[in-house]
């Protein structure tokens, strides 16, 4: 019988595989074309595989090599990261980039328990400071860079 010695590299090693499967499968529809002639479906296919055999890899791992348990899912950083990502979506093109990175970084930090407030704002304004000077400046992409704007 064949023992799991590393339920995390196990685990991650599936779904690698599970990931890879769904990309050959949502982009089966795509034409392939040959390696000199890609098509559109060349790269995603070639990149599922390539994953696939990670996962297999990575999942052959946990059969050979110990390793720590799975530990169980701590669903605070997972709701307040989630809510960050559904925030900035809803926050960007009402208030800006700067004011939208300063609050998602807040809602971020609290996904620790020891967050404290001034650290998570400075580093939200140095966040949005330096989004805004990225991406609005220096790349030249239609954000508004401020409320109002």
């Amino acid at each position: 019988m064949v023992r799991v010695k590393s339920p995390q590299d196990f685990g991650a090693g599936a779904v690698f595989i599970v990931i890879g499967i769904a990309g050959i499968v949502f982009g089966g529809d795509l034409p392939m074309g040959t390696t000199s002639r890609m098509g559109p479906g060349y790269f995603p296919t070639v990149l599922s595989v390539l994953i696939i055999l990670i996962g297999t890899i990575v999942g052959a791992r946990g059969l050979t090599v110990d390793g720590p348990a799975i530990e169980r899912i701590h669903l605070r950083p997972l709701l307040f990261v989630l809510t960050a990502i559904v925030v900035s979506g809803y926050l960007l093109n009402w208030v800006g980039l700067a004011l939208t990175s300063i609050a998602i970084t807040l809602l971020a930090g609290f996904a620790r328990r020891d967050a404290e407030l001034r650290e998570t704002l400075l580093l939200g304004a140095g966040i949005g400071l330096f989004a805004i000077a990225v991406f609005v400046y220096a790349l030249n992409q239609p954000l508004p860079a401020w409320w109002g704007r």
